[in-house]
This record gives structure tokens, C-alpha cells and sequence, in this order.
């Protein structure tokens, strides 16, 4: 059933007569359900450290809308935590975290073989949906890019242009570039339990690639996705690594290559036809409408989809949208784009 799956073809490098389509933060707050679920968990952390929630929630998009793939329900930031970092979420502003910024706090971070001891709710998760899901639905993981998830450590939170990671870099390197290590170690462990319990595709979720210039977006996004993809590769040869170097730009020609992943997730902000021209000449690519088209809706919605299954529709192709959906998405627009995407 594996080799059916159409997701798994299109990573495979097939050119699919209808793209397969999921939608990053497909469970989400834009949904009724999820809200339910969440208010029944309590809080945000509650509700991904509970197996049976978690899974229900990553299970809710697919039974009301048919996506080809479901993708696990958690944050990047359980593997700071589970590396020992005290997390917590303040309601309408988002997640703080206690901050790495010392060598001395980073030998303070707990050895990998520990992060397991935190993290085996998410595992489990996974088994449920290996399960649960439809026969026909890919089970997709994830983990954040090293990069990104070190911004938050270092800063304790997001932050709009990720100035105290790169003043750290330039500041100290050594202990910028042991957080860098550590993160990408502690991808690996998880990435590789997540795929023993069940995933059948990983992503990495590089969202502030962009910031990073020159020699740095090489060494600091570029060459940490590498490491984590090509040790993935080593232990399980078989899976399929989907790499999102969020704001790369014309940066993203030779980026399969590069990571060594099957696929590139592109962004809203880079042109589908120039994308089809230059970098899904190297294989599959998934992207990358606008996450705005899922609040406003109507023709444009339509004009724009179908616009970027055109440019995309002679090489391996995923729809997606070029970022997460937004809490304030209407459900309906949802379904309209997917019975654009499909022809209905």
C-alpha cells in the first residue's frame, strides 16, 4: 500500500496527473474541533504531551477534508525541553523558553540518550496514527531546522528579525556553534524515533533561513538539514526527508542536492513557474499558495491554485500552501482549494 500512497510517489519523483495535497498546521485553531480539543486538554503543552488528544487532533483534518497526508500534531520546541530547557506558552503571545546563551549553560543540557524520557508521548502519538489514519493517508513527522529551534533557545521566544541568535554568532561562536550541535544531534535521535514508531516521511522546518546570509545560511541552515538528512538516510534509507528552507529565495536552485532531501517546500515569496524552471528540475517540490487566500477566499483563491498546479504540473508536485495556515482561515476556504486542486 506504501508505493500507493500518492504522496510517497510524488517523493519519489512521479509526476501525478492531480497534485496530493496537505496543508502545514492543518490541525489547528482554524478548526472548531481542534478548539474543542484543546479547551478539553487544558493548554497548549497539555494537549501535545497527550497521545490520545494529540492524535484526534491530527486525525480531524483528515476526516473533514481528505488530505493525502496527516502530519503529526507538536511543536519544534519539545526537543529544547526535552534537552532541558524550561518551556512555557503565554496565552496570546506565544512561547518562552528559559535561554542558552553560555558555555556553561550549555553543558547543562541533558545527554541525548535522555531526551527520549520527555519525548515518548510524541512517539506514541505517532503508533496511534500509524493505526488510525486511512490506509491511503501518508503519516508525515517533523522536527525544527537547527537553526530555527536556536533562535528560540537563545532568545527565550520568537523574535522578528533574530537578533540575539545572531549576535551570539558573531558574538561567541563556539557556543553558538555547540547549540547548533546539540540541536542537530538531539533532530536526529527524535526524527529517527518518530520514523521507528511509524512516520512514513519526515520534514524539517527551517523558518527563519532567510535571515541568515552568505557563508552562514550555508553553515547554519544549509549543512545542519545535511547532517540530519544524510544520518536519517543511513538508518533509514527508505524515507523520504521534505526540507523547508523558508525564505531562501533563488537561494533554493541546487537545494536538494545540497540537504539531500526528496523534496523542497518552498515559500509564498518565490514565483511557482521560476520554482518549476529552477529547482523542481532536481525533484519533487511542495508549495506554495499564500496562507492570506485561506481567510479572503473566492475567485482569487481559485485563479491561484489552479495558477500553481499549472506551473508545477510537469514535474513532481505536493500543494501546500507556503506557510501555515492562520488562525483566522474560514474552514470553507479550505475545502474550496482542495476541490480546486482536484478538479471537482
Amino acid at each position: 500500500m506504501a508505493q500507493q500512497k500518492t504522496i510517497l510517489r510524488a517523493l519519489a519523483g512521479e509526476t501525478l496527473p492531480t497534485p496530493p495535497i496537505w496543508m502545514m498546521r492543518q490541525a489547528g485553531r482554524y478548526l472548531p474541533e481542534y478548539k474543542a480539543t484543546r479547551a478539553q486538554a487544558g493548554d497548549f503543552l497539555s494537549l501535545c504531551y497527550n497521545p490520545e488528544l494529540a492524535a484526534e487532533v491530527t486525525l480531524q483534518p483528515i476526516r473533514r477534508y481528505g488530505f493525502d497526508a496527516a502530519i503529526l500534531f507538536a511543536d519544534i520546541l519539545l526537543l529544547p525541553q526535552a534537552l532541558g530547557a524550561d518551556l512555557w506558552f503565554v496565552t496570546g503571545e506565544g512561547p518562552r523558553l528559559s535561554t542558552i546563551t553560555t558555555a556553561d549553560e550549555l553543558a547543562q543540557l541533558k545527554p541525548l540518550d535522555a531526551i527520549h524520557d520527555t519525548l515518548n508521548p510524541i512517539y506514541e502519538t505517532v503508533k496511534i496514527l500509524s493505526r488510525e489514519l486511512p490506509k491511503e493517508t501518508t503519516l508525515i513527522g517533523f522536527a525544527g531546522s537547527p537553526w530555527t529551534v536556536a533562535t528560540y533557545m537563545i532568545a527565550g521566544q520568537g523574535t522578528p528579525d533574530q537578533a540575539p541568535a545572531h549576535a551570539l554568532k558573531a558574538e561567541n561562536r563556539p557556543v553558538f556553534e555547540g547549540i547548533i550541535n546539540r540541536i542537530t544531534e538531539g533532530t536526529i535521535e527524535y526524527l529517527s524515533m518518530q520514523i521507528q514508531a511509524g512516520a512514513e516521511c519526515v520534514k524539517l522546518f527551517d523558518s527563519w533561513a532567510g535571515s541568515l546570509q552568505d557563508d552562514d545560511f550555508i553553515e547554519f541552515s544549509v549543512k545542519p538539514m545535511q547532517r540530519i538528512t544524510a544520518a536519517l538516510k543511513k538508518k533509514h534509507p527508505d524515507v523520504p526527508i521534505i526540507a523547508f528552507p523558508r525564505g531562501a529565495g533563488k537561494r533554493n536552485i541546487g537545494m536538494h542536492a545540497a540537504i539531500g532531501a526528496d523534496c523542497i517546500a518552498l515559500d509564498d515569496g518565490v514565483d511557482a513557474v521560476w520554482a518549476a524552471e529552477n529547482v523542481q528540475k532536481d525533484g519533487c517540490v511542495q508549495g506554495n499558495l499564500k496562507s492570506s487566500h485561506m481567510v479572503t477566499g473566492g475567485d482569487t483563491l481559485v485563479s491561484e491554485t489552479r495558477r500553481i498546479c499549472k506551473a508545477f504540473s510537469k514535474g513532481p508536485h505536493i500543494f501546500n500552501l507556503g506557510h501555515g495556515i492562520t488562525p483566522d482561515a474560514n474552514p470553507d476556504n479550505v475545502q474550496l482549494m482542495i476541490d480546486t486542486v482536484r478538479g471537482a
